[in-house]
């Protein structure tokens, strides 16, 4: 078992009483990276499952670590997979192992994004305006799929750039101070993000495609949850959110409401889509 999923263990029982725990007796483990959509859908998720009695622990880790975690059977649920294209390494690395369990969101987009007030529109136009951007993409976490496909399409676009890694945080801050100055900046970015809402901001054309045409938001399973949790495994069959509802969460968040907050302020103004997902309609 993976060091980081110890905490989601169940507790032995005493040496005096039955050792075997039942099923429903262990908590949901449910596993995100660092990124805010993926806190989203963690959040309102795990209050939802509480509010049928389930206990649900989280964990936090990188990205890899999360699908390895879920593969493993050390996490049960990540429950905002971005595929086919974005996360899709990771798929293709561990699905034998995975239950695809839904689309909860489609239309999701990854790509290359600079400020409104920079007067390129594509990527193949990055090399002749280096200078301005300082030949540098700036980048987030080096585990994120983002940043693989950003490192192909420096060799597909012949692009003569540095990726610079930072984390999502960091390079959100670098962006708003390179707009307040007028400076020309280019980073990995992402659909649904609050910056879109904050920022005027654009994707630069792609002709050739490597972001892809878009992603959707999944909620992978360890492939046994729904024979030991069928339960748990209705509720995320019919569990979706709009993209534009992970936004209004995420925006929330980056206002420095907490994970818990911000998802029991979204259940509460959304009770009649919160009763679907359990079957009340």
């Amino acid at each position: 078992m993976l060091t980081v999923f110890a905490a989601g263990c169940a507790e032995q029982s005493d040496a005096n009483e039955d050792a075997t725990v039942s099923e429903e007796a262990e908590p949901v483990i449910i596993g995100y990276p660092p990124w805010d959509d993926a806190r989203a859908n963690t959040f309102v998720l795990k209050q939802v499952l509480e509010s049928e009695g389930y206990e649900v622990e989280t964990v936090n880790a990188d990205l890899g670590a999360v699908f390895q975690g879920v593969a493993q059977g050390d996490i049960d649920i990540y429950a905002s997979a971005w595929l086919p294209t974005t996360q899709g390494l990771y798929w293709e690395r561990y699905e034998e192992d995975l239950d695809y369990v839904k689309n909860i969101s489609t239309g999701a987009r990854i790509g290359l994004v600079v400020p409104t007030y920079v007067t390129i529109d594509s990527i193949d136009e990055l090399n002749e305006n280096k200078d301005k951007f300082e030949g540098v993409i700036q980048g987030i976490e080096p585990g994120a799929g983002i940043m693989a496909t950003t490192e192909v399409a420096i060799e597909e676009y012949d692009l003569d750039y540095v990726l610079s890694a930072s984390s999502t945080v960091g390079m959100a801050t670098e962006l708003q101070d390179s707009i307040d100055n007028e400076e020309w900046m280019v980073v990995t970015l992402w659909q649904p993000h609050w910056a879109f809402a904050r920022m005027d901001l654009k994707f630069l054309e792609d002709p050739e495609n490597v972001y892809g045409e878009g992603d959707n938001l999944v909620i992978v399973a360890r492939k046994d949850l729904s024979e030991d949790r069928p339960e748990v495994y209705e509720i995320l069959s019919r569990y979706e959110m709009e993209l534009s509802d992970i936004e209004s969460i995420m925006l929330d968040l980056d206002e420095g409401t907490t994970s818990e907050e911000a998802a029991a302020m979204w259940i509460e103004n959304n009770s009649e889509k919160v009763n679907e997902w359990l079957g009340e309609e």
